[in-house]
């Protein structure tokens, strides 16, 4: 089974100068300000729904984009695991030492993760499964997630049921159209609601919550799943 990309972006960075280039356009323009503000926001919730887990897995970490939310929590302490040294050692190169204190670092796979069993309290996915467009591959991923924590699981994905995964859904029928037999090629996947929550029960987790970017508009949802005993 081969292993989607575990940095979130589009185009992978390949270099240091890359990753901050990812970290540094989050804070560029209104717009993308708002974004990132809104992601925290919904980071912190779903944090707060999980019980405030004091032990976080950050799986993929990619640039770090989620340090400083995971640090908040004075006692946590947060494991940052990416398949990617590189982009492992140009996240820590962009965090203070008071912040790296908090961190320790992995290298390892989404699917099979270097940890034991009930390793972690929680094990925060923000930027994976929107690019795993393959059920049996969720479905690894989920089980292996279900192994390594101890109690929880926050992942966030495109979900069906909004305008804008109807207005995607749209206009890739009519890039297909206009591509001919081969098709466009995507690398970000909508996923419906009812299929991604069978997933999720069939991994061997209950559903605490969720909560969406902009309900009714978009696609982003963040889920806050716990482990079945």
């Amino acid at each position: 089974m081969s292993e989607p990309s575990l940095d979130k972006q589009p185009q992978q960075p390949s270099d240091h100068d890359q990753v901050i280039h990812y970290l540094d356009k989050h804070q560029q323009g209104l717009t993308r300000r708002l974004r990132h503000w809104r992601d925290e926001q919904l980071a912190r919730h779903a944090l707060k729904v999980a019980g405030e887990p004091g032990l976080v897995l950050d799986l993929p970490s990619g640039a770090g984009r989620f340090w400083p939310v995971l640090a908040e929590h004075s006692n946590r302490v947060i494991l940052a695991a990416d398949h990617s040294p590189a982009m492992l050692a140009a996240a820590e190169s962009r965090y203070s030492d008071d912040m790296l204190k908090r961190i320790k670092m992995l290298q390892t796979s989404a699917f099979s993760i270097d940890l034991s069993a009930n390793a972690v309290d929680c094990i925060f996915c923000m930027r994976l499964f929107y690019h795993v467009a393959d059920s049996q591959q969720r479905l690894a991923i989920l089980r292996e997630f279900h192994r390594v924590t101890r109690d929880t699981v926050i992942i966030a994905l495109w979900v069906d049921g909004n305008i804008k995964a109807w207005r995607r859904k749209r206009l890739e029928r009519y890039r297909e159209s206009s591509a001919g037999s081969a098709g466009p090629r995507h690398n970000r996947f909508v996923v419906s609601k009812t299929t991604i929550e069978t997933e999720f029960d069939s991994a061997g987790f209950k559903i605490l919550g969720h909560h969406d970017f902009l309900p009714g508009y978009a696609m982003w949802r963040v889920y806050v799943l716990r482990k079945n005993s």
